[in-house]
């Protein structure tokens, strides 16, 4: 996947207000080592290093775009992998931290036993990810692109969300030790001062995978009628958007 940091971070602010609810449930101690799953241009990796006490973190990401910007610090480590090729190793972590990047990755009743696996005793597990099954403007997106004729132009590909249900994660982290938990989804309102703003929001992030496999202009006739849906669900300037994200934590 091709991600634009820049186009990404245009809405940086609106994105990072999760992490301080997700890191907020973190229990600190001395020397955790820590690994951030999908962990972009480092900005909140770094954050994150700066709330425990002398970690060891690395963060890995699979976009060298997006690697480009990390930071530097003497504690915290970078590396181009997925996330698929990072739990593929055997390392094991006291904290697996993942800010809105699991909802990338496919099959998640697999994905979490193996994060799950990957986790030393008493360590913790920290992820937030969008609700993107239940926000509207992916539900148009998916609609549309299985209309004509964007289907043809996709071949039939769709990119379905693989989130899960909160009832069906809470079973996940329980059925494989999970203590402590804490599970909830929260709006994280979004407000659209004007014409665009949601499409130039979702074009950072979910319109990206079908962007990198459409000529350019089908692309162009995608964005014109996926933006009059969306002005047509949001007919006014300011409207709102109640973004849903999941937030979950656990410890092992």
């Amino acid at each position: 996947m091709t991600w634009d940091p820049k186009k990404y971070n245009e809405f940086k602010e609106d994105r990072y207000k999760p992490f301080g609810d997700l890191t907020s449930h973190i229990v600190d101690k001395p020397n955790l080592k820590v690994i951030d799953l999908g962990c972009g241009t480092g900005e909140l990796t770094q954050k994150l290093s700066h709330q425990l006490t002398n970690p060891f973190v690395l963060g890995i990401d699979s976009s060298a775009e997006m690697l480009a910007k990390t930071p530097h610090q003497d504690n915290i480590e970078f590396r181009q992998l997925s996330i698929t090729e990072q739990l593929e190793q055997e390392t094991k972590w006291d904290l697996i931290f993942s800010n809105a990047a699991l909802q990338w990755v496919d099959n998640h009743k697999e994905l979490f036993r193996t994060i799950i696996s990957r986790i030393n005793a008493n360590g913790q597990l920290a992820v937030q990810m969008p609700q993107q099954t239940e926000n509207v403007l992916n539900q148009i997106l998916i609609d549309l692109v299985q209309e004509e004729p964007y289907a043809s132009y996709l071949n039939n590909w769709i990119r379905p969300s693989p989130v899960l249900t909160l009832d069906e994660y809470a079973k996940i982290l329980f059925d494989y030790g999970g203590k402590d938990l804490v599970l909830y989804q929260k709006v994280y309102p979004l407000i659209a001062t004007q014409k665009d703003s949601f499409f130039d929001f979702i074009s950072g992030s979910a319109l990206t995978v079908y962007q990198e496999r459409l000529k350019e202009n089908e692309f162009k006739e995608l964005s014109i009628e996926f933006k009059k849906r969306i002005d047509h669900c949001f007919p006014s300037i300011p409207s709102i958007y109640a973004f849903k994200r999941l937030v979950m934590y656990a410890k092992f």
